[in-house]
């Protein structure tokens, strides 16, 4: 990065944190500070909902998953559809009905106040360490990329979308996220752009895409039965649906995004955007992932895209062991490269015989070049060499850094910033919130005066600031961020969801029956997720199920229910 990069980064990051601190200079009462103004329309519902989900992980790993794995990660977002109409339908007028700051009132409404802290407790344990997650990833990548400190970039940006969460509360979250995924996506597309323009002269963008679907990175769908495949389309429609419907109508993140609406109408209107919209930008981001794919078939990639693992390269050129791997792999792509151009030459000739067989030697060149890569990450662990993240992260960062003009290689880290900011702004809003409504106001002062109720929820905001930070400095993934966040929600979302759906559609069990059904089903979640090899996918399916039979079950010994709202204790 040169100056211009950085003038365009700084100004756009702290322009749009003070504005926003700005713009909520006024949010001194309670009803305003945790639910904005109640004026937000649809569309900025809407944005603010896809901002809050789509966080820099998003943006910076998914478009490394398209260039190892292709399109097929887009089987995870096939629920979102069914799972925001259900959300449409039934959990949303009930919020806006009972006019309830968080999701989890409606729990001690329905059933005790122990059932609510359970709900709430869950929320803010698998949140709290998602917040950590959510910083940790860009400032992980970036900070090796461009040799910053990793500790003070987590900080820094942590302390900066902290105190502007503080200030402004919802609004800050809410008028600030239009702006960010509007420069988000202005960010992206360029990159796309210039990626095709990037493409060999002479090749297609039917060529380009004959080369991806011939190196299997276009197949989306995938209708195996298998449980142990990660990605297959019932895993993503049927689990994928229950862990969006878990985190889009039982996460307070983003339960406080659309109860901030205007109306019922708009707030639907919001979520069906989302519902709309959700797969086609998920796909595109895979696409561009694709688009890298293809584009480093024509010009060398490295051996290994991760800088841990590239510095250790640089630093052991004596090592012939090394040495080895990197020439092999820089010898076999430029093979793949020349079978591809015969390729290209053949097709323009007509040849359709040559085609083929260049074609075929191009595919086993490149499945060569896997395996040398495979082999030497391998190498790299077998010397115990450390790296924070998967080597997938890194893909698209380094293109940027690579091939892309000065401005631009600003506006796109500009963009992974923002993206970090505007969800880990949200988290941070909602965890705050739940913290007050949820346990203070219930357990320590029930009486507690408005303004004293702000007061709390900006301590509560700073504190899971500080805690977020403090996860991201010790955090270390072995997974590819965008689906240790998604393992990390399947994994809690499944028990959160059961109690919502035993709420709204089970009258007869009460607080007793769910609240023992849910700690149960939790830990056999736990105890599964430890011991079997199946999708993540699964895990908000299987939590869900077992709470609700659990549930079913303990009712039945522990006799007649009481009535609903009936205040056990704790």
């Amino acid at each position: 990065m040169n100056e211009l990069d950085f003038v365009v980064l700084l100004v756009t990051i702290f322009g749009i944190a003070a504005y926003g601190i700005w713009r909520t200079r006024h949010r001194k009462d309670l009803n305003s500070y945790l639910k904005g103004q109640g004026q937000a329309p649809w569309w900025t519902i809407g944005l603010s909902v896809m901002a809050t989900q789509a966080s820099a992980i998003t943006f910076l790993s998914t478009p490394g998953q398209g260039y190892l794995s292709g399109l097929s990660f887009i089987q995870v977002y096939f629920g979102v559809p069914i799972a925001l109409i259900i959300i449409s339908i039934f959990f949303l007028p009930i919020f806006h009905k009972l006019n309830v700051y968080t999701a989890y009132e409606f729990l001690q409404n329905r059933f005790d106040n122990k059932t609510r802290l359970l709900g709430a407790g869950l929320f803010l344990l698998q949140r709290g360490i998602g917040a950590g997650l959510t910083i940790y990833a860009p400032a992980i990548v970036l900070s090796t990329v461009f040799g910053w400190s990793l500790q003070w970039t987590i900080i820094c940006s942590g302390l900066l979308v902290t105190i502007y969460t503080v200030m402004g509360g919802t609004d800050a979250v809410t008028v600030t996220q239009k702006y960010q995924i509007a420069i988000i996506f202005m960010g992206m597309i360029t990159a796309g752009i210039l990626l095709v323009v990037k493409l060999p002269a002479d090749l297609s963008f039917g060529d380009a895409m004959q080369v991806a679907g011939g190196f299997q990175k276009l197949n989306a769908v995938n209708f195996s039965t298998s449980v142990t495949e990660r990605y297959t389309f019932w895993s993503g429609l049927l689990g994928g649906t229950f862990l969006m419907l878990s985190y889009f109508g039982t996460d307070q993140s983003q339960v406080q995004r659309y109860i901030s609406g205007s109306s019922i109408r708009e707030s639907r209107l919001g979520l069906l955007f989302n519902a709309v919209c959700k797969i086609p930008m998920q796909f595109g981001i895979l696409f561009l992932g694709v688009l890298m794919f293809v584009f480093y078939q024509f010009n060398q990639p490295p051996l290994l895209f991760d800088s841990t693992s590239n510095k250790y390269f640089q630093s052991h050129r004596a090592d012939a062991k090394l040495t080895a791997y990197e020439t092999d792999f820089n010898t076999v792509h430029a093979e793949g490269k020349q079978h591809l151009e015969r390729w290209v030459q053949a097709k323009k000739a007509g040849n359709a015989e040559a085609a083929t067989e260049a074609f075929t030697a191009a595919a086993a060149a490149q499945q060569q070049g896997e395996k040398i890569r495979v082999a030497a990450t391998q190498e790299l662990a077998d010397r115990k060499v450390q790296t924070k993240a998967n080597n997938a992260d890194y893909v698209f960062i380094t293109f940027i850094l690579d091939h892309l003009p000065h401005g631009v290689i600003g506006l796109l880290v500009t963009a992974f910033f923002l993206a970090a900011l505007s969800s880990k702004a949200a988290e941070l809003n909602a965890l705050g919130t739940s913290s007050t409504i949820d346990f203070y106001r219930l357990l320590i002062k029930r009486e507690t005066s408005d303004r004293e109720c702000v007061t709390v929820t900006k301590f509560f905001t700073a504190f899971w600031g500080v805690v977020a930070i403090i996860i991201a400095l010790y955090a270390h993934l072995s997974e590819n961020l965008i689906q240790a966040v998604n393992i990390l929600g399947s994994i809690f979302y499944g028990v959160m969801l059961a109690l919502f759906l035993v709420a709204f559609f089970i009258k007869r069990v009460g607080g007793n029956a769910i609240f023992w059904a849910a700690l149960t089903a939790q830990l056999m979640v736990f105890l599964l997720y430890a011991n079997l090899t199946i999708s993540y996918l699964w895990y908000p399916l299987i939590g869900c199920a077992a709470c609700v039979l659990f549930s079913l079950i303990l009712q039945s010994v522990f006799g007649k229910n009481q009535p609903a709202g009936d205040k056990l204790p704790i």
